[in-house]
């Protein structure tokens, strides 16, 4: 598990590709070295990754073929950062949200506006199923970073980051119609499957109780 508080950002210094497979090889930042073992999980932009090898700073990761197709890490080359935050441990401070790593989709951004210490950013996101998940003041991870929902509409959302946001991750950096990896808040699923089972189920025993016409 994964708060959604992004520890720093890491450089792509090599990638081994080889059929369906990939090996992204990242510059960990010093201060996440501690501790870290082969196994140990690590989210890149939001995306839960294994520890393969460590060589120093260097840490190595093994991506499948469902991770590139799903998430925005096919796209990286060397020299692009990546949003990096090693796994949760019990008693961690949860400044954000608890998220799993998994990522469900993609977003494009369809625009960015600049304001004085501030920055809104509106998505496009890939599945519009998910757009039900996606509420007014609710959770959703962005890259790996818990953000709160600004604004909604039938088929976009926006976020407001402040500065410290834009500087700590690479969302400061991104430009219209980069990708960036979603991750819907799992209990905003939880709470909305539920109440669509729910009604459904009214509406059918709702149905079944009509009489039917002679």
């Amino acid at each position: 598990m994964f708060t959604g508080i992004v520890q720093g950002t890491a450089t792509l210094v090599s990638i081994d590709e080889k059929p369906n497979f990939r090996t992204h090889v990242i510059d960990m930042p010093t201060e996440m070295l501690p501790g870290l073992e082969t196994g140990a999980s690590v989210a890149h932009n939001g995306c839960c990754l294994t520890v393969t090898e460590i060589d120093g700073n260097r840490v190595s990761f093994d991506l499948m073929k469902e991770t590139l197709r799903i998430t925005n890490l096919g796209e990286l080359g060397v020299g692009d950062s990546v949003n990096v935050e090693r796994a949760a441990k019990f008693n961690d401070e949860i400044g954000g949200h608890l998220m799993s790593g998994h990522i469900m989709t993609t977003a494009e951004i369809s625009k960015i506006l600049t304001s004085e210490n501030n920055r809104q950013i509106w998505f496009k996101i890939q599945d519009k199923a998910l757009m039900k998940y996606i509420l007014y003041k609710g959770y959703v991870g962005i890259d790996g970073i818990s953000l709160t929902v600004g604004e909604v509409t039938a088929t976009r959302f926006c976020v407001h980051l402040i500065p410290e946001t834009l500087e700590r991750t690479t969302l400061g950096a991104k430009k219209l119609g980069q990708r960036v990896n979603i991750e819907i808040d799992p209990q905003t699923q939880a709470i909305v499957d539920t109440v669509e089972r729910v009604l459904a189920s009214r509406e059918a025993a709702l149905v079944a109780a009509i009489p039917a016409s002679e």
